[in-house]
């Protein structure tokens, strides 16, 4: 799987931002958990959301919960991230990933592809 990220941008802080994750795979897209992860220099990823395959079950990290939503196109093989309220901790660099698991994981060594990053700057 290919997983192309897109949308990030430099904006103020309370402004809402939406990325976009393209994803090249010839396998159906609904049998994949999706997630979004950020990382700052220096740090780990971070888990921000994840949804369970065709849309059922999501789950956020407690630092965007409320703000950020997860969605998915399964028949355009696409992945979004909605962030509303932004606010300048939020800024890091996202990355979109697939897994083939049973169940989302909150760890990025539980995801098995990635796409390049996106970066996402909120200035106050």
């Amino acid at each position: 799987v290919q997983l192309q990220a897109s949308g990030g941008g430099l904006v103020q802080a309370g402004d809402s931002l939406r990325l976009s994750c393209a994803a090249s795979t010839e396998r159906s897209f609904s049998i994949y958990i999706i997630a979004w992860f950020r990382q700052t220099p220096g740090k780990d990823r971070e888990f921000v959301a994840s949804q369970k395959w065709r849309g059922l079950d999501e789950y956020y990290g407690n630092s965007v919960k409320g703000r950020f939503s997860i969605s998915r196109d399964d028949a355009n093989k696409m992945v979004y991230l909605q962030m509303d309220s932004l606010k300048p901790e939020d800024t890091a660099v996202y990355y979109c990933a697939v897994s083939l698991r049973q169940v989302p994981g909150f760890l990025s060594s539980e995801y098995d592809y990635w796409g390049q990053g996106t970066q996402v700057t909120v200035s106050s």
